[in-house]
């Protein structure tokens, strides 16, 4: 294209700088295809700095256009940064589930830590509330079960209620057991066990309760608010 008034031409990186400044403005706000946006971006504000050095030196036209590009391909890039960490971090939060919020005791509960903060190393009769509402207690241990083969396994009886407004699930792979060497697992079978806890969605204002066997030597019951989260919500100590 030809600048008739100066008799040159418009800057063409100018022009591909513009481009795609737009095309990567408008893939920065869908989910995984912005992955190809921040590149985007990048090549089109090379192209516009290109044009903006030739519109300098004379040789094109087009300044105002290529200063645009420049523009353009920064906001598109800095959303693209942005949304990148907004979705990170629903996902984080996703997959990690719901976090502890404060605690609460029983009377008799030797646990005289502080509504809020730690939530690690509880006693039994402590309750957990999560942020959806939800509030998890270990009720109770009973230490001196023997199972078929005459192996002692520890029961705990749990309790769930949802003082939420939506439908929360529960299941007994919530939980696991740690020893003292830190080994951590799931629950184990007991011949004898009753009222175990099963898996399931409670609805807003109902509540579960049930039991959950470890083996011998299980120091430790840590709930996970998700199965995919790394580390545990809470703890309670066995002993």
């Amino acid at each position: 294209m030809v600048d008739n008034a100066q008799g040159r031409s418009h800057s063409a990186a100018a022009i591909v700088g513009i481009v795609l400044g737009v095309l990567a403005l408008v893939l920065s706000w869908v989910p995984i295809i912005n992955n190809f946006a921040a590149p985007l971006a990048v090549i089109g504000a090379i192209f516009a700095i290109v044009g903006i050095v030739g519109t300098v030196r004379g040789k094109r036209s087009g300044k105002g256009l290529a200063i645009a590009a420049v523009i353009v391909n920064v906001i598109a890039f800095a959303i693209v940064m942005g949304t990148q960490a907004m979705y990170v971090a629903a996902i984080d939060h996703a997959a990690n589930g719901p976090s502890a919020t404060s605690k609460s005791q029983d009377k008799d509960s030797s646990d005289k830590g502080s509504s809020k903060g730690d939530y690690k190393d509880l006693s039994a009769g402590t309750e957990v509330k999560l942020e959806n509402g939800l509030s998890v207690k270990l009720d109770s241990v009973q230490g001196d079960l023997k199972n078929y083969d005459g192996s002692k396994v520890i029961g705990i009886h749990v309790t769930y209620v949802n003082n939420g407004d939506k439908e929360v699930s529960y299941n007994s792979f919530d939980w696991k057991g740690e020893d003292a060497k830190g080994a951590q697992e799931t629950a184990t079978y007991y011949s004898e066990g009753t009222d175990e806890l099963n898996s399931g969605t409670l609805a807003a204002g109902g509540t579960v309760s049930g039991n959950i066997y470890f083996k011998d030597g299980t120091v430790k019951a840590l709930y996970t608010s998700s199965f995919l989260s790394k580390s545990e919500t809470a703890s309670w100590k066995l002993s």
